[in-house]
């Protein structure tokens, strides 16, 4: 299993401030020299975090690959086809929403994703799609031309948390999840019943399969049970942790996970 280690986070602290300070670069070389296979990041149009230079930056200093997340903006899909990363990841994207939220409607936007995918091969860039575990969403992903799916894994990741830690407790809880226990252990059962099916389809059509979104040390180790799932990218669980263990040792410690 992959790691691609998601550093928005870091620039998430630095925008807080508006200052250079945490450093996004430094950020990148302590991930990769932690064992990083790659260096995940997700230019948004609202410019939230990751900026335009700070991309650029990181495409060209990078010495593994770049996976970077982005809309089916037209203008932003120049920017990247401009800065040419080793892969675009297509995501659906609010202004107001604090992270993503759900896997990309490729039905109801499918000639821009389309477009999207023939504008990224064009400039020789590896095109993913951030979906849900849904059949439906990755026959149209195979249609539309992606080389790969990354697969959604909040509602595993929110069941396990509201399950396994005090996440329920917290102001913070899921409304829909205040549920008895053994219900949620027959929905974590089935959320991850869907992504090991989901991953196993898409291989079958020939796409490489990852899986991303609230993945942490708690919970990552059902999905890196997966074997048609290949890589991970996760983020804010790694930054997280860094505050108090140095993002080296954060980024060392998954990879001991996923390597177990």
């Amino acid at each position: 299993m992959t790691l691609g280690v998601n550093i928005d986070h870091v620039a998430v602290l630095r925008e807080a401030r508006r200052v250079n300070a945490p450093d996004i670069l430094q950020a990148m070389y302590v991930a990769i020299e932690a064992g990083a296979d790659q260096i995940t990041i997700h230019l948004r149009e609202d410019r939230r975090h990751i900026h335009d230079t700070d991309a650029y930056r990181i495409a060209k200093l990078s010495r593994i690959p770049v996976n970077l997340e982005c809309s089916i903006n037209e203008e932003i899909i120049d920017i990247v086809c401009d800065i040419k990363p080793h892969r675009a990841t297509l995501v659906p994207e609010k202004r107001e929403e604090v992270t993503t939220e759900g896997g990309l409607d490729i039905a109801s936007n499918k000639e821009r994703t389309k477009k999207a995918i023939h504008n990224l091969t064009e400039s020789e860039i590896s095109v993913s799609l951030f979906i849900d575990p849904d059949i439906t969403a990755i026959d149209l992903a195979k249609e539309v031309g992606a080389d790969m799916v990354e697969l959604h894994t909040g509602a595993y990741s929110n069941i396990f948390a509201t399950l396994y830690s005090n996440l329920a407790a917290s102001h913070h809880r899921i409304e829909t999840l205040q549920k008895d226990r053994e219900t949620l252990k027959r929905m974590l059962h089935r959320s991850l019943d869907e992504l090991k099916t989901a991953a196993e389809y898409a291989t079958g059509l020939g796409l490489e399969v990852a899986a991303g979104h609230g993945l942490n040390y708690q919970n990552v180790h059902n999905i890196n049970a997966i074997t048609a799932i290949t890589e991970l990218n996760i983020g804010q669980s790694i930054v997280a942790r860094s505050v108090f263990t140095g993002l080296d040792k954060a980024v060392r410690e998954m990879k001991a996970l996923l390597n177990a």
